[in-house]
């Protein structure tokens, strides 16, 4: 897959995510979304919609307005344990010999998050099952043709349960990780890339977060593919290309920081200058068919949008946004750590893109403004990237740590939206994640009220599922890999083995 495809690629789950409507997981409107996606290659292309995932049983269900204590069976897949069991049409009314009590919800909005109803109730009776009381048996209460019937499957108990202390010191998330590393490695490509930035930026990290050295030819391989495609007065200035450098950016210094390697910092300093050129700083950077395209988004003076990053360098479209501005304060906080200098002012400016774009709860809007309620509250990938970013910044004033911990907090606060994160549900959870863990209590809220969703994305084939989110785009051949990279990270964040998951610091 070509870069300039991948960034196309990501272009439209953009702009499809922007047009989004903020509305509940089910057709409401008759048109046919998220359900009616179909992946056109891949592990998942037999399958006649994107619809729900259920855990290790073989089964992808939809919700449906009118049964909304049911899951409606979409799709068995052949040799799983449902298979023979349960059929296409079926309704699934209740498990573990207990109907299902609340009706579904899930859905984008501070009403709807999460996964109350059918989805979690069976997520919490899947993963009891998979226990040693459970003895790997599930038992389903279907709906069939006006009957009522109950089923039991055999979904094993190979790997058992959650540990209440998960990711950490957990069997269960030992034995996902160690799957989910042979699965990314396996898909690397022949040039070194894994896709599309997302993975990127997450496989080779959760790679070499592993520690296991029989992974490091793979993530050079990775680090010398980024070294190829940024480069010196890159005049690309099209297809997203800020992504691919913030993806580089993070990459390499992890890298170096782990290896030692120094060929890396010549590599590394072609990146920064691409950032430091990138980054929206004056008004002269301003594209002029910006005032056409999107009017309403053109700066009304200098500070406007000041500081930040967009999809691509300076301003143009609708300029600059919080989620990419955070990972490039990040990526200038890592930098420095690799003794790449930094120019102070810039890294200020984009803090301070950040911090007029935060509530007085932490929470991180879309731009460089509040967007809402002040103590109002949405996806949270934004605040997640800003919180790390925070947290690591080289400078010793007190407000950098004390901003990240509000980030850290408020995400704790309102864990509900982990997994239906802006533009790339998956980044977000990735980033989230990263800024839940500055602060342990947080952290653990947030896995606590995601279980759910680490039960029902695992497969029959030991891979994770990109499952329905809010901007309804984004699914497709390659979206397993992008879950299984992302939740690969995710499990590795306890081993502190990344400067960016806790590891200690030597240069501040």
């Amino acid at each position: 897959m070509t870069t300039r495809f991948v960034m196309l690629r990501l272009t439209c789950l953009i702009l499809l995510g922007l047009a989004a409507p903020l509305q509940a997981q089910v057709d409401y409107n008759g048109n046919d979304s998220p359900w009616g996606q179909r992946a056109q290659s891949g592990p998942d292309a037999e399958v006649p919609g994107w619809f729900y995932n259920l855990g290790l049983t073989g089964l992808r269900a939809q919700l449906v307005a009118d049964q909304p204590k049911a899951l409606l069976i979409k799709y068995v897949f052949p040799k799983s344990s449902a298979s023979g069991h349960v059929e296409v049409g079926d309704l699934i009314v209740g498990a573990g010999g207990r109907m299902f009590q609340e009706p579904h919800r899930d859905g984008y909005g501070e009403k709807v998050f999460g996964a109350d109803g059918p989805i979690s109730e069976l997520a919490s009776v899947l993963e009891a099952s998979q226990s040693g009381d459970g003895k790997g048996k599930l038992s389903l209460t279907l709906q069939r043709g006006g009957e009522t019937k109950e089923v039991v499957l055999d979904v094993g108990e190979k790997y058992g349960s959650f540990a209440a202390t998960y990711p950490a010191t957990c069997p269960k998330s030992d034995k996902v990780l160690a799957e989910l590393l042979e699965y990314v490695a396996k898909h690397q490509q022949e040039d070194g890339s894994f896709g599309d930035p997302v993975h990127n930026t997450f496989a080779p990290l959760a790679l070499l977060a592993s520690g296991e050295s029989k992974y490091l030819p793979a993530i050079e391989r990775n680090v010398r593919w980024h070294c190829r495609e940024t480069r010196p007065n890159d005049k690309r200035y099209a297809d997203l290309m800020n992504w691919t450098y913030m993806s580089a950016a993070i990459v390499l210094c992890e890298y170096h920081l782990a290896t030692g390697e120094k060929w890396v910092l010549p590599e590394l300093q072609e990146v920064h200058d691409h950032l430091a050129k990138a980054q929206y700083l004056h008004m002269s950077q301003i594209n002029p068919k910006t005032k056409k395209s999107h009017p309403d988004s053109f700066p009304k003076g200098p500070k406007d949008s000041h500081g930040g990053w967009g999809h691509n360098p300076g301003f143009e479209g609708y300029g600059p946004i919080a989620m990419i501005t955070g990972q490039g304060a990040l990526a200038y906080s890592l930098m420095h750590r690799c003794g790449i200098k930094i120019d102070r002012e810039k890294h200020d400016a984009a803090f301070a893109f950040l911090k007029k774009g935060t509530g007085p709860n932490g929470y991180v809007w879309y731009g460089d403004q509040v967007g809402g309620p002040p103590n109002g509250w949405a996806d949270m990938g934004r605040t997640g990237a800003t919180g790390i970013a925070n947290f690591l910044s080289p400078y010793s004033e007190p407000v950098y740590r004390e901003r990240a911990m509000s980030h850290a907090k408020v995400i704790g606060k309102h864990p509900q939206s982990f997994p239906d994160t802006h533009g790339s549900p998956p980044m977000g959870m990735a980033y989230t994640a990263l800024a839940a863990n500055i602060d342990p209590d947080s952290f653990r809220k947030l896995m606590d009220a995601n279980r759910w969703w680490f039960t029902m994305a695992h497969c029959t084939d030991g891979s994770f599922y990109y499952q329905p989110n809010r901007d309804n785009a984004g699914y497709g051949s390659d979206s397993r890999m992008t879950a299984s990279s992302v939740v690969a990270f995710i499990f590795t964040i306890p081993k502190r083995s990344l400067v960016i998951t806790g590891l200690k610091e030597h240069t501040r």
